[in-house]
């Protein structure tokens, strides 16, 4: 199977640290932790700039969620059944719009990892490594996808203690602490001189 291009422009970059110690096993390992942590922080970067291209509507959707919910507490409150109805319809749009927003940040995250999969595959499709005291093995997909989890865990720990990244944190906080406060069932319980709209 022949390369992409752009694998072809990468290749002898990416193969340069399957070859550091000369010791074949040892270097598949290297290199794959290598190959995994720069998809972990290509994915890490794309899914930040992504967020900075879409704060403002991320933060208007955010804010209608809020908004149209606790307009639907307070017409529940006050026993208005088409306001609630009509604000709770609002309230849920607008949570739609939030939670797939919420999803296609999260794929940005993932893209960098089928490529480093699909580099894989040309370089180590028929590579295989027998597990101790079994008849089983493993291909490169199970080592790049175990070494890619202990990548994760370890960049989470260093993650704001780089510049970039503690920038972000300050932004997301930010935002964080600029979304309105969502009332819920409590705050109608704690009415006691209201009596609340019951379905009826």
């Amino acid at each position: 199977m022949q390369m992409h291009p752009f694998y072809i422009a990468v290749d002898p970059y990416l193969i340069w640290f399957y070859r550091i110690t000369g010791y074949g096993f040892v270097d598949f390992f290297i290199g794959t932790f290598v190959l995994a942590f720069i998809a972990l922080i290509a994915g890490e970067l794309t899914i930040s700039l992504a967020f900075l291209a879409s704060r403002k509507y991320i933060q208007k959707t955010a804010d209608e969620v809020v908004h149209y919910q606790n307009l639907s507490v307070d017409a529940l409150a006050a026993g208005d059944k088409a306001a609630f109805v009509a604000s709770n319809k609002l309230a849920n749009d607008a949570f739609g719009r939030s939670f797939f927003m919420q999803i296609a940040l999260s794929a940005a995250m993932l893209w960098p990892i089928f490529f480093a999969i699909d580099w894989m595959q040309h370089r180590f499709s028929d590579l295989e490594f027998r597990i101790l005291f079994t008849d089983y093995s493993v291909g490169y997909l199970c080592v790049f996808v175990t070494l890619y989890a202990a990548a994760y865990l370890i960049f989470k720990r260093i993650k704001y203690r780089l510049p970039y990244f503690r920038n972000m944190k300050a932004i997301l906080n930010t935002h964080q602490l600029r979304a309105e406060k969502m009332k819920g069932f409590s705050d109608i319980l704690s009415l006691p001189s209201r009596r609340p709209w019951c379905g009826h």
